[in-house]
């Protein structure tokens, strides 16, 4: 069974926004950080875009290591 992976956007410092992902339980609590913004974006939208791409490569990760696996595993 597969965790929830959550997209977040963060503003640490002002005008300064972060993305993380963020990986939860199957009930979609205790989060863990999965992966994060090596650099600060200057804007919500810029982080937004690096966060979704991120999330999509995750799941593109995932599938590729899913279809990996033998059939009976």
């Amino acid at each position: 069974m597969t965790q929830p992976i959550e997209l977040i956007i963060e503003e640490p410092a002002l005008g300064s926004y972060v993305w993380r992902l963020l990986e939860t339980d199957a009930d979609g609590a205790n989060p863990k950080v999965l992966r994060d913004a090596f650099d600060p974006a200057d804007t919500y939208e810029a982080a937004l875009a690096a966060g979704q791409r991120a999330l999509q490569s995750e799941i593109r990760r995932r599938a590729a290591s899913t279809a990996a696996q033998p059939a009976n595993a």
